[in-house]
């Protein structure tokens, strides 16, 4: 996982993490001392649940009102942080619907702020896994929601590659990339990456705060925060 800041102050971080691509038809069943490592909740995305048709559902419900169906047959993947010990703090949910041909129907970004708000992004990729969409949601006090973000993914066996860019006026803001080799999620692996990356949704919420403190103490100026983005409910 890295960020780079390219304005008005530079600033670039890079730490190892982890994260789950699942299946919301076939959420992680796991046994009951490896439970507190890994929860995933309909309450944590979306709608919180509100469809009554978990994560599926209210992915169903946002698409639908954007004039995209997800059809039965159709498989949903989702790229996200799980609970931990009873916490979860993901910066970005990605959800890919991908047909039984393996395309893909459609593309959602779910961007968390440190708020506790949350905005879907329906994205429209072109066939290189690229995209642009108009920036709606208020994330980080050093930027407004003006520009736009430029957006790159690959998902297959080898990689999964999640990069973002923020631009305003021409020029590249901020880039956040995030990359790496899906492995299977047994038992044992689970233990390893818990151990090796202790509490990551925790650190996650912490570096976030640290790298934001740091930022402030360079005197980055710090926008007022605007009433919540308005996004349909489902």
């Amino acid at each position: 996982m890295s960020h780079t800041r390219r304005v008005p102050v530079r600033h670039a971080l890079r730490h190892r993490s982890y994260q789950w691509l699942v299946d919301v038809d076939d959420l992680p069943r796991l046994p009951p001392w490896l439970r507190p490592l890994a929860a995933f909740a309909a309450s944590d995305h979306l709608d919180g649940g509100a469809s009554g048709g978990g994560i599926r559902g209210d992915l169903a419900a946002f698409l639908a009102g954007h004039g995209v169906r997800i059809e039965q047959a159709d498989r949903v993947l989702m790229l996200a942080n799980a609970r931990v010990l009873g916490h979860v703090f993901d910066p970005l949910t990605v959800f890919w619907v991908q047909a039984p041909d393996g395309t893909a129907r459609a593309v959602v970004f779910e961007v968390h702020n440190t708020y506790s708000e949350r905005y879907a992004y329906l994205l429209d990729l072109d066939r290189h896994g690229h995209a642009r969409t108009d920036k709606s949601f208020y994330v980080s006090p050093f930027n407004d929601v003006s520009g736009r973000y430029e957006i790159r993914l690959r998902l297959d066996p080898e990689r999964v590659n999640v990069t973002v860019g923020l631009e305003r006026d021409g020029v590249r803001v901020l880039t956040a990339t995030s990359s790496g080799v899906p492995e299977p999620a047994t038992y044992r692996a689970l233990v390893r990456v818990s151990i090796t990356h202790l509490l990551m949704p925790q650190r996650v919420s912490a570096l976030i705060r640290m790298h934001g403190i740091w930022l402030w103490l360079r005197r980055l100026p710090i926008g007022k925060r605007p009433a919540p983005a308005k996004q349909a409910r489902l």
